[in-house]
């Protein structure tokens, strides 16, 4: 094969998941954090992205307004200081009148994708009374890009599990993610599953949402085997207009509505920033995610959702595999929709995500001591 058609083939296969830096000085660092809240370390250098001049649609802007970014512990192989920026939104769930709890939901984008992809879905769950927070995967979206050593997939399945410590106190959530975000997301949930009888890990997955997902494909093709060279130039096409329009064309069922220059401009934003490149490097060097021998693992409860008529993973193979697979899976079809129903149907998508977290076994579980169960108790004599 050419090595141009090589790398267009590749350059496809990853965008489309079908199958050195600068050490910052002290000084830096301290200008770099601000504790706002107990136990979390606001970025100071961080910048919400302008959408203003290239993107008209509001929920975007509406979005990137929300963002913030905040420092997350990381092993110093990834970073020096110990630390590393990571990005997110959050959309505090509006809370209903004697409404149950549910648990937090953590949203986790596709293949060098952002938080803002979740634009259309945060809101509509956020008003059925769920807290969402969506957060950006080390080395993609709006994270810390300067003084990172490492952006593979383990750095950033860790720095999730950092985010997710220090924003959530690890406290009981659902994990969601969307196309090869799936992938983060089951190696996420296979390494902290709830089990309130493991005392050493009780793990605080609780369940999780898998959307048009990559499970069962390991790597990320032949881009992990191109020459530096060659992934240096393929990087540079990967972020380019025509990669990307041909990418968003194929992501929907309706493109003529969906695939807009919006869309496109949305989802190559963040490509343009300092050291998207050498962070995409790393990645594809990394090898990618390796899902694939741990679906089995997650235990928890799980919904699949599928746009039926997503042309990249096809439905009828892959939604299947995880119902197979996985010991407690649902699966829920998405009609007329393509391969990212949170953009193409977030009402419907919404509406089946918050059946799953009302589910009995979805619901986070309490964990009374025994001051509580005595004062429990002396509350039911009371009455």
């Amino acid at each position: 094969m050419r090595a141009s058609s090589l790398l267009t083939t590749s350059l496809l296969s990853a965008l489309l998941p079908a199958s050195a830096f600068l050490q910052p000085t002290l000084s830096v660092i301290s200008t770099r954090l601000h504790s706002n809240v107990v136990g979390i370390q606001e970025d100071l250098t961080f910048s919400p992205p302008n959408t203003a001049e290239t993107i008209s649609e509001q929920l975007c802007a509406d979005a990137a307004s929300k963002m913030k970014r905040v420092m997350v512990p990381i092993s110093s192989d990834v970073s020096d200081t110990g630390y590393v920026g990571i990005s997110y939104i959050h959309w505090e769930g509006r809370k209903k009148n004697q409404q149950q709890s549910l648990c937090p939901l953590l949203l986790v984008h596709g293949f060098d994708s952002s938080s803002l992809e979740y634009r259309r879905l945060g809101p509509q769950l956020a008003n059925l009374g769920i807290d969402v927070y969506c957060v950006d995967l080390l080395g993609w979206g709006y994270t810390q890009l300067d003084g990172v050593k490492s952006f593979s997939a383990q750095a950033k399945v860790d720095a999730l599990g950092g985010f997710w410590k220090t924003v959530g106190n690890n406290a009981q959530v659902v994990v969601g993610g969307a196309s090869l975000g799936g992938a983060a997301v089951i190696e996420f949930a296979a390494q902290n599953l709830y089990n309130p009888q493991n005392n050493e890990n009780i793990g605080c997955v609780r369940g999780t949402v898998l959307i048009d997902a990559q499970g069962f494909v390991d790597g990320i093709g032949p881009m992990s085997f191109l020459p530096a060279p060659l992934a240096k130039l393929g990087i540079q096409v990967l972020k380019s207009t025509p990669l990307r329009e041909t990418a968003n064309q194929m992501s929907y069922y309706d493109p003529a509505t969906y695939a807009t220059e919006d869309a496109l401009n949305v989802g190559r934003l963040h490509c343009l920033r300092d050291g998207w490149d050498e962070g995409m490097l790393s990645f594809m060097q990394s090898g990618g995610f390796r899902p694939k021998e741990k679906v089995s693992l997650i235990s928890v409860p799980s919904l699949v959702l599928w746009g039926r008529q997503d042309g990249i993973l096809d439905g009828k193979e892959f939604a299947n595999k995880f119902i197979q697979t996985m010991p407690e899976a649902e699966l829920k079809w998405v009609e007329e929709c393509g391969h990212v129903p949170h953009l193409e149907k977030p009402v419907e998508t919404a509406e089946y995500i918050y059946e799953f977290l009302n589910e009995e076994r979805v619901r986070p579980e309490r964990k009374d001591t025994g001051v509580q169960s005595v004062f429990d108790g002396l509350l039911s004599l009371l009455k």
